[in-house]
């Protein structure tokens, strides 16, 4: 037991390993001077099943094709490989997974001098991965759900007539001092185990998804280039205010020149140097969802980059999407461009049948839909940073964000120590890094549900949070606690309370008469205290689709609906003061380890894992869209026209109409950004 497994404990925790962040991320873009070669579909793939999980670095895998090593199987990339193969004991395999593909470069790449850098770009790889090419090392990191990239130019240059083979070493275990945290259980009884065996344990409620999640990429780019871009925005009136740094590398010889266009692609700002601001006069703001007629509006800021190189003039080009707006916390509100912002949304995960935690287009596009449908403003990326396209859309959309670290599953004393608090600044220098141009993106979290009453937890959070703080002073920063009021270390240091609790089902189960009593004890208590605004960040109960109880009970559609409706009749007060936001666990089922608490995952979805809805979504459909018009008619002009008690719209003739049987009036609005159905709406009626 002492020997095996030793090289990856050293490796996992070497403090080697841990290094500062450096150098930008910018996502990969064709553009004039750049060119983007995507490897997604089938790469060939092994699992090392040796007995310490260590025989492919110990006989060097990596310096021959992997199929000269042993038995090699066809693997989909990006996915997960857990759900893929018919071997149950790939689906809970802990240990290295090698993945491999042989492509051929387009000569210009290896001869053209203009373009001399070539880029080999992960989207993301749980947990802790190794590459190599054409056998030679190039780069390692560790941590899944962020990008990481090497510069492997040296190594392809002058080798023409031969092609780039990549691999790529991926391990999955997880230790005390990973994010998220985890150990590895030997079990030594030989009279009930076979010799050897061991599990993972986790501190975590979601399947350990293992693989290469995300897109892999070539791309390139001049040797003098565009390395990092940073915008922020503020707000003066109508006029809108664009801050960027631009960082070059491969020169200090350089000029910057910067052009902001509109959605027309008209110009409407420009700007010289690689430091600066720019002001747009009437700009059209970025606005969340549902808060006005064109939320998402994106402006395209072009970054144009002359250098003088001993080959003569490179340029460099980049352009990046901009929205303007302001996200702060002011009193007991949360503000976007100086509004109250009330967030009704869900929980989600990345997570669907086969591909696991795999980026899934079709996938992501039906849960867009589905949230629009919902009218859900909002959502938190439980428990782990989603994908950089996935982010891309929610700026396009509207759809504000909750960005947060994959801490989740902080449990022990020991991961809350110094190697473990060094990982998580490096965490959440690498997330900062990646997604602080995202106007969608209004706050990070930086954990879930840690064991924030720990003495130990208070210097950790503290340290955590003014680092994030550090790295963009733009945003608050939170984490969500399910401790005691009382008891949690850390929420001194948080800008907002971010609280889960599940009343009448992991406290009292059962029990719905319990709800609104202790929620409302809880609201009091952390606002009694901390005097913050306070998000619902997790609620819900386990629903089987199509199970049905009257009086309700456990596990039916109708207790899910009765949790939901009690928690709402406590948000609908406590939102007048300083709850600003409802978050349900979870928008849809999804897969978790196997247990006897768990029958194939986690049932709290209001859609099932395949997106079809519960009666939940229509409860919180109704609810939110209510919620959504109620806003909207607050921050539209001639606020004393008489409106509806229903859904708050203005009633002019062509909000209403007559039901054939009732004569009743009913709401209805329809314009070509918004669609209130009428499919299980209760009967509006006049003053």
């Amino acid at each position: 037991m002492c020997a095996l497994w030793s090289w990856l404990s050293v490796l996992l925790v070497s403090p080697v390993l841990t290094q500062a962040v450096t150098g930008g991320m910018l996502y990969p873009r064709e553009t004039p001077t750049r060119e983007v070669k995507e490897l997604s579909g089938m790469w060939s793939f092994r699992a090392d099943t040796s007995s310490d999980r260590n025989e492919g670095i110990r006989k060097e895998w990596y310096r021959s094709p992997l199929w000269k090593t042993g038995p090699v199987i066809d693997m989909a990339v990006p996915a997960s490989y857990n759900d893929i193969t018919q071997d149950v004991t790939l689906r809970d395999f802990i240990g290295w997974v090698w993945y491999e593909k042989e492509v051929w470069l387009p000569r210009r790449w290896l001869e053209d001098q203009d373009s001399s850098r070539i880029v080999l770009r992960v989207g993301s790889a749980h947990y802790y991965s190794i590459v190599w090419v054409n056998g030679v090392q190039v780069t390692q990191h560790e941590g899944g759900h962020l990008p990481f990239e090497a510069n492997i130019t040296s190594i392809l240059k002058g080798s023409k007539g031969i092609s780039c083979r990549i691999t790529i070493a991926v391990n999955n275990t997880l230790t005390l001092n990973t994010l998220p945290p985890g150990s590895i259980q030997f079990m030594n009884d030989p009279t009930r185990y076979p010799k050897g065996y061991f599990i993972q344990n986790t501190e975590f409620d979601f399947f350990n998804y293992a693989g290469i999640h995300r897109p892999v990429v070539l791309y390139t780019t001049p040797s003098v280039y565009i390395d990092d871009i940073t915008v922020t925005t503020d707000i003066i009136g109508d006029m809108g205010l664009v801050n960027y740094q631009v960082v070059v590398a491969g020169s200090v010889y350089y000029s910057v020149a910067v052009t902001l266009r509109n959605q027309e692609g008209q110009e409407v700002a420009t700007g010289l140097g690689s430091l600066g601001q720019l002001k747009v006069p009437n700009a059209n703001f970025w606005w969340p969802y549902l808060m006005t007629a064109h939320p998402g509006y994106l402006y395209s800021l072009e970054v144009k980059m002359m250098a003088d190189t001993g080959s003569g003039q490179s340029e460099d080009f980049y352009t990046l999407h901009v929205g303007i707006r302001t996200a702060q916390v002011s009193g007991q509100q949360f503000l976007i461009n100086g509004k109250p912002f009330y967030f009704h949304g869900v929980n989600k995960h990345e997570d669907y049948d086969i591909r696991g935690k795999g980026l899934d287009w079709p996938t992501v596009l039906k849960d867009f839909n589905l949230l629009k449908w919902l009218g859900a403003n909002s959502f938190r990326t439980s428990h782990y940073p989603y994908a950089e396209e996935i982010m891309d859309l929610c700026d396009k959309y509207g759809i504000v964000v909750i960005d947060e670290s994959p801490g989740v599953g902080i449990r022990y004393p020991a991961s809350f120590g110094n190697r473990s608090l060094e990982h998580h600044l490096t965490v959440m220098e690498e997330l900062v890094r990646r997604d602080k141009n995202h106007p969608s993106v209004v706050m990070w979290s930086v954990a879930n549900e840690p064991s924030s009453e720990l003495g130990v937890a208070g210097y950790y959070f503290r340290t955590v949070i003014s680092h994030t703080k550090s790295l963009d002073l733009t945003r608050p920063v939170t984490y969500v606690t399910n401790a005691r009021y009382d008891k949690d270390q850390g929420a001194p240091y948080v800008d907002v309370i971010c609280v889960n609790s599940y009343f009448s089902w992991y406290h009292d189960p059962g029990h719905l008469e319990v709800i609104q009593i202790q929620l409302n004890t809880q609201f009091d208590k952390w606002h009694e205290m901390y005097q913050k605004p306070i998000i619902q960040s997790e609620y819900g109960a386990d629903t089987i689709p199509g199970f049905h109880s009257d009086p309700p009970t456990m596990f039916t559609e109708e207790y899910q609906e009765m949790v939901l409706r009690n928690y709402h009749s406590v948000f609908d007060q406590k939102r007048k003061t300083f709850v600003i936001g409802e978050l349900i666990w979870n928008f849809a089922d999804f897969m978790t380890a196997q247990g006897i608490t768990r029958v194939v995952g986690n049932k709290k979805g209001i859609f099932t894992r395949q997106r079809q809805p519960k009666t939940s979504a229509f409860i919180l459909r109704d609810r939110y869209w209510k919620l959504a018009n109620e806003t909207w008619y607050r921050f539209q002009p001639n606020s004393r026209t008489k409106k509806c008690n229903y859904c708050y719209l203005p009633l002019s003739c062509s909000n209403l109409w007559k039901h054939s049987a009732t004569q009743d009036l009913h709401c209805k609005k329809e314009t070509n950004w918004m669609m209130y159905q009428t499919r299980n709406l209760p009967k509006c009626h006049l003053n």
